[in-house]
């Protein structure tokens, strides 16, 4: 057998290997439960006792260096998104105080308002710009579930303990 033919083969049966090792269905198993608690919403998974060691495990991990979220194959979700900002109040636009390579962090609320005194005719330096800090998500993280109808459900939660 040649070298190439050897290399292929060996790494045919190591893949083989990998997938079908109990740690790789113990990882689906744990990012199943994840999933499970973090879309927990009443209680929160803070709330559900089951839950602790899972999401405990899943924070302790997360601190890990080349930390991978754990998945569930079978909900097909994927790992969580993270939205850190919550919306703008009515009214408000969302701003940036920093930009970076013209992308803005999105960390501010905006408003523009006329401070013209009535019957002054709005002319130009009459508008004033207002910001203040855009407010935190409670909940940043969020799994996006798709239910049997095809609609999509979005579960927020956070991860503290």
């Amino acid at each position: 057998m040649n070298l190439a033919r050897l290399t292929a083969t060996a790494t045919i049966l190591a893949a083989a290997t990998w997938l079908s090792s109990p740690d790789r269905a113990e990882a689906s198993e744990w990012g199943c439960e994840v999933l499970l608690c973090a879309s927990s919403s009443n209680p929160s998974w803070r709330g559900v006792p089951a839950c602790h060691p899972p999401m405990y495990r899943l924070i302790s991990a997360m601190k890990g260096w080349g930390f991978s979220w754990p998945t569930c194959p079978e909900a097909g979700t994927g790992k969580p998104g993270y939205e850190a900002y919550a919306e703008c109040p009515l009214g408000w636009g969302v701003g940036s105080s920093n930009q970076y390579h013209g992308v803005g962090q999105g960390d501010l609320c905006v408003q523009v308002r006329n401070s013209c005194p009535s019957g002054f005719g709005g002319r130009d330096g009459c508008e004033q710009t207002v910001t203040m800090p855009r407010p935190l998500r409670e909940d940043p993280y969020y799994f996006d579930i798709r239910d049997d109808a095809g609609s999509v459900m979005r579960h927020w939660f956070n991860l503290r303990h």
